[in-house]
């Protein structure tokens, strides 16, 4: 059974090397034969360089790099394309993700599961991060085809047959979470110390979290369109009963001066409202337009793979 590492790499050159000297020493001491496929997704701080000077001292090594940065998505789907490993293992390259917990992930796998998952606790995490992390995987597997579990990254080992099922789905917007589950297939899961990497602030802004959940609550359903119409329905009917009382008091009392400050609240909430579910259904007609460019993934800039004889690739123009 032969085992290949994918790692996606963005601005890592501070900790590639003792990524790969952690790594590299737990494998070698499972014993099974085994790649590593680093992928550098457009990075502008030398990380290009420390995998070349890798790939020259460790023949399990195989990198790719980008011609820009496309995102991890687009990094995780090109490590899946070029590795050819029985089980195939995604993992960070800033050491959160425990090596040593590979070994366990093989034992798991050996017992017949396709997907062994490594979900970390929020031990040490801010309280308010929790409660919004909490809150939103509630809301978001009310809405979702799909079950996301809390915690879950993209830390897990993968089957050769899930792998295979993975690449198989070719949507430009990806969100692996709930590509993870929609395959299906055998799971198992584990869970693990939260890892603090001290001296390295976290890239996921506020913003960019808020935009990888508005991605994850609409890859996998259409409910926020079908809410566009019930809250049109419901408006509609409020607008007809405030219509029905308005003209019941006309004709009891007789007409009064009309209410400015009320007809101005309306108008400006119905606006409001209006924008907010044009910009819902701006959001799916986007994504149709992406999906209809049927543009790569990601274009390579540099590798030692050669992509013509690879069997993941072989029919595809890679340049």
């Amino acid at each position: 059974m032969r085992l290949s590492l994918v790692v996606p790499c963005f601005n890592e050159v501070e900790v590639i090397d003792r990524f790969h000297d952690a790594v590299s020493r737990d494998l070698a001491a499972i014993g099974r034969p085994y790649e590593i496929v680093y992928v550098d997704d457009g990075s502008d701080d030398g990380t290009l360089e420390a995998l070349v000077q890798l790939a020259d001292t460790d023949p399990a090594v195989r990198y790719l790099s980008f011609s820009r940065n496309f995102g991890k998505e687009s990094a995780m789907l090109a490590g899946l394309r070029y590795a050819d490993g029985d089980a195939v293992v995604i993992m960070d390259a800033d050491l959160q993700h425990p090596p040593e917990l590979i070994a366990r992930m093989l034992e798991l796998y050996e017992r017949g599961f396709d997907q062994v998952i490594a979900r970390r606790n929020r031990v040490g995490d801010p309280a308010t991060r929790t409660l919004l992390a909490r809150a939103y995987y509630w809301l978001i597997n009310k809405w979702a085809d799909v079950e996301l579990m809390d915690g879950v990254g993209d830390f897990r080992l993968l089957s050769r047959r899930a792998v295979d099922g993975l690449l198989e789905l070719g949507e430009y917007n990806r969100f692996s979470k709930g590509l993870f589950a929609w395959i299906g297939f055998e799971s198992i899961l584990f869970e693990y110390d939260n890892v603090k990497q001290r001296g390295r602030k976290s890239r996921w802004t506020f913003r960019r979290l808020l935009e990888y959940g508005l991605d994850g609550l609409l890859s996998f359903n259409n409910r926020p369109l079908r809410l566009a119409i019930y809250v049109g329905l419901l408006m509609t009917a409020v607008a007809a009963g405030y219509a029905v009382w308005v003209i019941a008091v006309a004709a009891l009392r007789g007409v009064e001066m009309p209410g400015y400050v009320t007809l101005i609240a309306a108008v400006t909430g119905l606006g409001g409202l209006q924008m907010v579910m044009l910009g819902v259904i701006g959001e799916y007609i986007g994504r149709i337009y992406y999906e209809t460019k049927r543009r790569p993934h990601y274009l390579l800039k540099q590798t030692n793979l050669n992509p013509a004889d690879h069997p993941a690739t072989r029919d595809r123009r890679v340049p």
